[in-house]
């Protein structure tokens, strides 16, 4: 049965709202959001003395803005603002756009990242392919005046400058200095302080480049960065599959750095063509598609005064993975972990910079594949550090004895841990984040380093939700930025133990929030649990519709993802909560369940979708739809499908496996073929795609939609980007040929010029509309 979670709405409201105003998807996508303000990288100074975020502006909430919340006065103000450094958009290189999609920010513009120095003392952030940074201890220069509102602000110089002055604005005025540190073409990449705050370390044209702040010099340290050679770049595959958007790290004397060097001459050129609306861009990329060779890597240190680069030992096997490096507290010493090819298995590494033999520390091994983490810290001088591994069938912390590799258990229980998010030395603590009682909830926990009770963790967050938790560096304060289905984000700063010090952003649904004309509407969610076919559990969440009748029937649309990456059936707000509130309220059911394969619920979890994508989830997804049969309120000949890149995929394997069960299904950027797919992602789950005849496998073969595509007998809506650089239009384009081979209508929708995301102002709505009329077409809300 299911779990029903009270409406909390009412009780934040402060005013009573007579009539809540009819909900449309134009004002879903437009602003101000209704979710109220847009932050994003929320960061405590490494000192606690502010809070920094992005925030997007009320009339544009994807145009970003550094702001500061001053926990000491209460005060919040805007930083910086990137139109004062750079009135009109830059155009960003090929390089930095790549990287921007695969970081799932590419529709974003104003300052979209940055970095506090260790001593807390300077932010560096960059803009336009250029490179800034803000004294934050400079005395405010008096002759810089805050600009009137109706004058333009002051741009920055096109030469670099170290004294730009720049107003901040807000209900406290202060002036800070902002540095530019580089100017010009061409579009510098990836910058990172030094741990002292005195030069910065970027990527230029694909070599590694050293900035010192206080005289201006540039500085190259490679040079042989050209074609397929690249250093201190982080490569396609640890941008997009590996969860690294890195390739170079500061030792922490600041005396060398280590980088990565990214060999792609082993991968075959390959085209792909990008197709906007007047014209069409043959790109030619060395894309590592399964089963074909990846790149090859070299590890290597440089001094930043000067020296030969040295090269480390990786070992004799080329065809490896690198997906972490870090450096030991001694600062000679590299921690590298190393992981095979087939994803099964990982050597953590402690590799002497002098070039001494390295040492192996620990490996790591499954039977299916290990699932990464940035849960390395070392303690003590680095004499143990602390880890994390899914060896006990659920991921779980473990203090490790750097000499020996003695691994103790700090965490126990069929759970498993998310993250750490902190640890306090001087008081022998560690911080994670967990969903302890559920994984439909994310909550802070912390433990001792020195228990021998694993088992018993103790619960520091107090509200049921999602709480996504960033410490100070000591591990002393933190920041929550908590949701709920019935809550959005709100921002708050707490004591280590969970006290509440002061809201940033509270965030309540009063009459001056962008939501109240709708809150009286707002639609319920429901939580609970449907057995597997092993018994295992799976969650799933309901929102009914307006004016819900138990008597009638209703038609429904079952939201899905299904990929092993990423749950649906959590307890937080987002926008994709605002369109599941949109539909409810037209009087579609909205119905999510998270089917095995996926992470966030232990080993054995997710191990049935091993050589087994596209089938076990379709299983786990028909149980689902079966239990919605069953329920008195569905109307079985009414349900629909609908989701987005894997959602998309899934979308498609339940409609062709199951025919008649589905009377729509709406496909948004779907992998069709995994063999056109990435080594890495795809290799994790369906190891190699041929047999040794040249044949492919029983696991490429069994989870590829184009096996099932004749047996399409209901409607479906095709959808995708003509400039997806990720699942490529190819996956979408071979589908369409063979349903028209095989005479098979289907509705189609591309969009010239989108990538993934489909992140366009106007195409993101406009490609939810299609999918709404699509539905109410098929499926008939009001009847």
């Amino acid at each position: 049965m299911p779990l029903p979670r009270p409406l909390a709405l009412a009780a934040l409201l402060t005013v009573s709202i007579a009539s809540a105003e009819q909900l449309t998807l134009e004002r879903v996508f437009d602003a101000p959001a209704l979710s109220g303000p847009t932050l994003r990288a929320v960061q405590l100074a490494p000192d606690g003395s502010m809070v920094t975020f992005l925030r997007g502006r009320d009339d544009d909430a994807d145009r970003l803005d550094l702001w500061r919340f001053d926990p000491a006065t209460g005060s919040m103000q805007r930083l910086i603002d990137a139109d004062a450094i750079l009135p009109e958009p830059a155009e960003l290189s090929a390089e930095e756009q790549a990287r921007r999609e695969r970081a799932r920010i590419s529709g974003l513009s104003g300052i979209v990242e940055y970095r506090f120095a260790e001593d807390g003392r300077s932010i560096l952030f960059p803009l336009g392919g250029d490179i800034f940074v803000a004294d934050l201890d400079a005395e405010p220069i008096d002759a810089v005046a805050a600009p009137d509102a109706d004058e333009p602000a002051p741009a920055a110089s096109a030469e670099p400058s170290t004294t730009e002055a720049l107003p901040s604005a807000g209900p406290q005025r202060r002036t800070i200095r902002v540095r530019q540190i580089t100017a010009g073409e061409p579009f510098d990449l990836d910058p990172r302080l030094s741990p002292d705050g005195d030069r910065v370390a970027f990527i230029r044209d694909q070599d590694l480049w050293l900035a010192d702040i206080a005289t201006g010099e540039l500085r190259a340290l490679t040079t042989d960065g050209e074609g397929p050679i690249s250093n201190g770049l982080a490569e396609f595959i640890a941008q997009e599959e590996m969860g690294r958007d890195r390739g170079f790290w500061w030792s922490p004397d600041g005396r060398h750095i280590a980088f990565l060097q990214v060999d792609a001459s082993t991968i075959e050129p390959s085209r792909r063509y990008e197709v906007s609306g007047e014209t069409i861009t043959m790109i030619e990329q060395r894309y590592p598609y399964a089963g074909t060779p990846n790149t090859r890597m070299k590890l290597g240190v440089v001094a930043v005064d000067g020296g030969e680069i040295r090269w480390l030992d990786l070992g004799e096997n080329e065809d490896i993975y690198i997906p972490r490096v870090d450096w030991h507290p001694d600062g000679s010493t590299l921690a590298v972990q190393r992981q095979s090819r087939d994803q099964k298995s990982m050597d953590l590494l402690l590799m002497p910079i002098d070039g001494a033999a390295p040492r192996r520390i620990l490996t790591e091994t499954a039977e299916t594949w290990i699932n990464l983490h940035d849960d390395l810290r070392f303690l003590d001088g680095g004499e143990s550090f602390l880890w994390s591994s899914e060896r006990s069938g659920q991921r779980h912390l473990y203090l490790v004895d750097t000499a020996t590799g003695d691994a103790r258990a700090l965490t126990a229980g069929n759970w498993p841990v998310t993250e750490v998010v902190a640890v306090n030395g001087d008081l022998g603590l560690v911080y994670f984040s967990a969903g302890l009682e559920s994984p439909t909830e994310q909550h802070l926990f912390r433990q001792s380093l020195a228990t021998r009770t694993p088992e018993a963790v103790q619960r520091i967050s107090r509200r049921s939700g999602w709480h996504q938790v960033t410490f100070d560096a000591g591990g002393r304060i933190y920041l929550d930025l908590y949701s709920n289905v019935d809550q959005p984000p709100q921002l708050s700063l707490h004591s280590a133990d969970g006290e509440r010090l002061a809201w940033l952003i509270e965030n309540r649904i009063d009459d001056d929030h962008p939501y109240a004309p709708y809150a009286d509407d707002h639609r319920p969610t429901e939580f609970g649990v449907i057995a597997a076919e092993d018994g295992q559990p799976m969650h799933y969440r309901v929102v009914r519709p307006s004016g819900f009748d138990e008597t009638r029937q209703y038609p429904v649309i079952q939201y899905v993802y299904g990929g092993p990456t990423s749950r649906l059936v959590q307890n937080r707000w987002g926008r994709r909560h605002l369109v599941e509130q949109y539909w409810a309220r037209k009087g579609y059911v909205v119905f999510s369940i998270d089917n095995r394969g996926i992470a966030g619920q232990g080993v054995a979890f997710q191990a049935p979708a091993y050589r087994n994508l596209g089938v076990v989830e379709v299983v786990d997804q028909k149980l689902g739809t079966e239990w919605l049969k069953a329920q008195p309120w569905a109307d079985p000949d009414r349900i629909g499908v609908f989701g987005w890149s894997y959602g998309g995929y899934m979308t498609l394997m339940m409609q062709m496996q199951h025919p008649g069960s589905y009377a729509a299904g709406a496909a948004v950027a779907p992998v069709t073929d995994w063999a056109l797919y990435d080594t890495h992602y795809t290799e994790r789950y369906l190891g190699m795609p041929r047999n040794d005849d040249g044949s492919p496998t029983e696991a490429y073969r069994r989870g590829n939609v184009l096996t099932y595509a004749d047996d399409l007998a209901d409607p479906l809506l095709l959808i995708h980007g003509m400039a997806d650089d990720n699942v490529l239009f190819t996956h979408s384009t071979m589908l369409m040929q063979q349903l028209q081979d095989a005479a098979i209508d289907f509705d189609l929708m591309t969009y010239p010029g989108e990538k993934h995301g489909i992140t366009g102002e106007g195409q993101r709505l406009h490609v939810y509309r299609q999918i709404d009329r699509f539905f109410d077409r098929h499926l008939r809300p009001g009847e």
